[in-house]
This record gives structure tokens, sequence and C-alpha cells, in this order.
């Protein structure tokens, strides 16, 4: 058993979990099934192709840096009848940037591996029109426990995010990861993958636990005398004096007009 570290980060995210008519959503962090079906298409697999050993695969994901929710309105016409379709209403993440991890079979990690790295189809943030911004693919990690492998992998926000907590030597991440049996029970989500096809798309119930994850700050700067303090001294603002402009004039000009 082995664990695929993956960095979801890019403009925009877009992670919906479910869709009703026009109105599409997105959740916090990256949906199994979403990040399923980016796996799937980097090994070139069909939409109508088994899923059973992609579904048995262990998820967690951790939320480094939330980033900011948007909304859009989009038109479209439909490619045969050039009709008008209903004005839909998407939304997106704009700067976020999660870590996810999978676990299961060495043979099959190192497949979705090496997928990445040259994938046969583009990868993408939940919809085609969110591609990520640089590799996905954070390499392969000892273990069966994606929680753990979470746990132990560095803070992947962006630099002048983790400068805005520089008063923290370290900081706490919401994550989710799968409820295990005998364990901590959490809310179900109809999130785990059946069948991507087209024409019928079937997702079962999975149990999600939230838990936090302690990770050290690496641009935490404490001053000499342990307080956090800003890597750069602050700019002196100079006294603004309105009343300079009211000094009495020169004696070259007098004002009798002589």
């Amino acid at each position: 058993m082995s664990v695929l570290a993956l960095r979801l980060a890019g403009p925009l995210q877009s992670w919906g979990s479910s869709a009703r008519f026009a109105r599409r959503t997105t959740e916090t962090a990256p949906t199994k099934s979403g990040v399923l079906g980016m796996l799937a298409a980097a090994l070139g697999r069909d939409r109508s192709a088994d899923l059973s050993d992609l579904a048995a695969l262990a998820f967690a994901v951790r939320i480094d840096q939330a980033g900011t929710r948007l909304r859009d309105f989009q038109t479209a016409h439909h490619a045969d009848t050039d009709k008008a379709m209903p004005v839909s209403e998407r939304f997106y993440l704009a700067d976020a940037v999660f870590v996810a991890a999978v676990a299961g079979d060495d043979d099959l990690i190192s497949a979705l591996h090496a997928a990445l790295r040259a994938p046969v189809y583009l990868p993408y943030l939940g919809r085609r029109s969110c591609p990520p911004q640089g590799p996905v693919e954070l390499g392969i990690r000892d273990g069966d426990d994606p929680t753990t492998a979470l746990r132990d992998e560095p803070w992947h926000a962006a630099e002048w995010h983790q400068k805005k907590h520089g008063k923290k030597a370290s900081v706490l991440l919401p994550a989710f990861a799968e409820a295990v049996a005998g364990g901590q029970r959490g809310g179900t989500v109809r999130d785990q993958p059946l069948s991507f096809a087209p024409s019928h798309r079937r997702y079962a119930l999975r149990n999600v636990v939230s838990i936090s994850i302690d990770v050290p700050n690496l641009h935490y700067r404490p001053d000499k005398h342990g307080k956090p303090t800003s890597r750069r001294p602050p700019v002196p603002v100079p006294r603004h004096s309105p009343e300079a402009l009211l000094a009495p004039l020169p004696p070259q000009f007098p004002l009798d007009g002589h």
C-alpha cells in the first residue's frame, strides 16, 4: 500500500457534489468523485469504463488556502437547434489551494503517478474551464492512510498567504477524511462514484469526518523577545503639516504693491 499526494491549485476551481437545473454550486473542498474523475482522465479511461479500482481508493483532502467564492452567469445555445438555453448560475473558488491524498495498491498508485506526469487527457480542477497551476502530483508516500500523509505534508499555500500568518508558528488547517469502521462517525455525502457514463452517472453515499491538521509555518518570524514580528520593519510615515502652506511670504514679495 502507498499514498499519492496531490496539490490542487489554480486561478479557479469548482467541485460540485450536486447540481440543480441551472444552478451549479461548488463545495468548499475537492470531492472524491471529482478527484477520481481527474485521475481516470489522466489514465485515458473512457467515461463508461469500470471504476471499481479507483472507487476503492481511500481519500482525504486538506484546505491549505480556502480562496474566495465567486458567482458567474453563463449563457449557451443548443448545438443542433441554436436555441438559447436558460442562463445558468455557476460558482467557483478563486485562488484556493488544496492537498489531497489517495491510498491504495502500490501498482495502481504508481500507475496514477505516472499518468499525472504524462496524462492522456489534461487534468482540470472540477470543470474544463479550471486548469491547474503547476504540476498536480506531489509524489508517492509510504503508508496506507491518506490522513497520515496529509499530517506529514508541509503547508502548500501561496507564499503571500503564509506570510499573512507570520505571527503564528503553526496553523490549524481543516481537512476531510473518510470515516473508518469503529471510528468517529461523520456526515454522509453522495460522493462515491459508481459510473461516469454521461447517460447515467451514479454516485453512492460515503461517510466523511472533519478534522484539523496542525502544520508548521515556515514564514513565522519571532523577534528577540519571542514575540512575532514581520520580516521588514514598518516604513515611517512623515507627519502631514498643512500649516506649512500658510507660511508668511518672503520680504521680496511685498503685499502693498510697492
